[in-house]
């Protein structure tokens, strides 16, 4: 692989991440607060844990290969890039064969070993050389045998954990993932699930266990950090619609330029309206913008958020959509609230134009919680429990809302990086400084609020789930929930949020 001299951290490691949530109260408007709360919530819900035969394969474990790569020379990113979309591209063929051959995998133990995770590991092999020779191509280093090492792939059962499950949280409390099985007794709910024993209406999840009542879980928000005298406290708040007028596309531009369909499932759009696989640095400011700000070109974009109630919806038999256990209606956020805030240890400097970000991981499952940054939670509830392992079961009254709080320490050099983390960082959770020389930006913060019909458990099934759109093999779990971020200004509009921040002011 290659070679890189930044600590990354392990699927093991249980680290507070910074996050950012909206407290609704009362009649009275919103009220934005800051709080560092840890990625690995516990869940002292007492909930029962669906179970699973032990033998049941529910999906299938490859190494990311993009997180590896950190130092990809520019010439060879576009190649890379492309290389890598066919690794993921293999992985949701090899999971489609998984979950078409039930049957056979029950008569014979070697079939998915000999069927699926080998000729896969050929594929990878394959792909993985034409990284190497793209690098080394224009000059950059490779660690052969390391790469190669990526190309095996596992199986997890459907009671094994989440990759990097299991842990403590810095509470001390068991991680609510812990004692919970990837799969669960579940049957699909019609459409390809019947029978597959892995939930949900395409057969690929959210199971029981994907759910908790938010009633039942303890508070485990955490303060913010103490401003210090250079602090800058003051928010900008961009108004930029719903997606009301339903840009929905599969691509994913940031890491997968060029190819089409290469996030495997669908996003909704706000802010830029020209966005798909093939915009780049030079159209990104001929996009329109759906936000109130005309200046404020910036791409917002996250996977749609669907009722899993037996609706087809109009991507069904579509390449992201159904064809990739995708299904059930798209469901438009009420409210969608971005706003920036600044940091409290220092004044910001403003972000760089084309500025990328991705908040979150959407192959949590196999990955790990390493870089997990979902939170979920319901109003009435935002400053008492967010939760990154289940979906809430809202009580009634009250709404299913998403937060997002993006990265906010830069490197001051780069927009961009080869595995799209290592050019940003979070700030430290404790203090709210940015580390390693890194300079603190405006805090990009996102709330979405959905009216969501409340699922029911029953016999340990759970019915008309909810869940966001993800990579098929990803089950759909709540911790893969991720946004991404462009940022595209006009009129000076970069410097005029950082100033908004620094001076202390309530800006839009």
């Amino acid at each position: 692989m290659v070679r890189n001299t930044r600590k990354r951290r392990t699927p093991l490691a249980t680290k507070a991440i910074a996050a950012s949530a909206a407290l609704a109260l009362g009649g009275g408007g919103l009220i934005w607060a800051n709080f560092y709360a840890s990625a690995h919530e516990s869940n002292n819900s007492g909930q029962n844990q669906t179970k699973a035969a032990a033998g049941q394969v529910a999906t299938i474990a490859c190494p990311d290969v993009q997180q590896k790569l950190t130092n990809v020379p520019d010439r060879a990113r576009q190649g890379v890039a492309t290389e890598l979309a066919n690794l993921d591209k293999q992985i949701t063929e090899a999971y489609a064969r998984l979950a078409s051959t039930r049957q056979a995998q029950a008569g014979d133990a070697n079939f998915v070993q000999n069927a699926i995770v080998g000729p896969l590991k050929d594929k990878r092999n394959a792909t993985l050389d034409r990284i190497r020779i793209d690098i080394q191509r224009v000059g950059g280093q490779v660690d052969a045998s390391g790469l190669t090492a990526l190309a095996a792939c596992t199986t997890q059962n459907a009671n094994q954990n989440n990759a990097g499950g299991g842990q403590n949280n810095n509470g001390g409390q068991n991680n609510n993932n812990g004692g919970q099985n990837n799969g669960g007794q579940q049957q699909g709910n019609g459409q390809a699930g019947a029978g597959q024993n892995i939930g949900g209406q395409a057969g690929n999840g959210p199971v029981a266990a994907d759910f908790v009542d938010i009633t039942k879980v303890s508070a485990n928000v955490q303060g913010k950090p103490q401003n210090g005298g250079q602090a800058s406290t003051g928010t900008f708040t961009t108004n930029c619609g719903v997606n009301a007028n339903k840009i929905f596309n599969t691509d994913n531009v940031i890491v997968a330029p060029g190819v089409t369909n290469g996030a495997h499932h669908t996003h909704d759009y706000v802010g830029n309206q020209k966005i798909n696989a093939f915009s780049d640095n030079g159209n990104f400011l001929q996009g329109g913008t759906s936000c109130q700000n005309k200046n404020d070109l910036s791409a917002y974009y996250w996977p749609v958020l669907r009722l899993q109630d037996g609706t087809q919806e109009f991507d069904q038999n579509k390449d992201g959509g159904g064809k990739e256990g995708n299904v059930g209606k798209i469901l438009t956020a009420q409210q969608a609230e971005i706003k920036y805030v600044g940091n409290p240890t220092s004044k910001v400097v403003a972000m760089p134009q084309f500025l990328r970000i991705i908040t979150g991981d959407a192959k949590t499952t196999t990955n790990g919680l390493a870089n997990a940054n979902a939170h979920w939670s319901c109003t009435g509830f935002e400053n008492k429990v967010q939760l990154t392992e289940q979906y809430p079961i809202c009580p009634q009254g009250s709404k299913v809302v998403r937060t997002f709080a993006f990265q906010s320490c830069w490197d001051g050099q780069n927009i961009d990086s080869a595995n799209h983390r290592t050019h940003v960082a979070f700030a430290d959770p404790a203090s709210g400084a940015c580390g390693n020389g890194f300079k603190a930006i405006p805090q990009l913060t996102m709330r979405l609020v959905y009216d969501v019909p409340t699922p029911t458990i029953e016999n340990g099934q759970v019915k008309n789930p909810y869940a966001v759109d993800g990579f098929p093999e990803q089950l759909h779990k709540a911790a893969t929930d991720h946004d991404d971020f462009i940022s595209v200004t006009t009129g000076g509009l970069a410097n005029k949020i950082a100033n908004c921040l620094n001076g202390g002011q309530r800006c839009q």
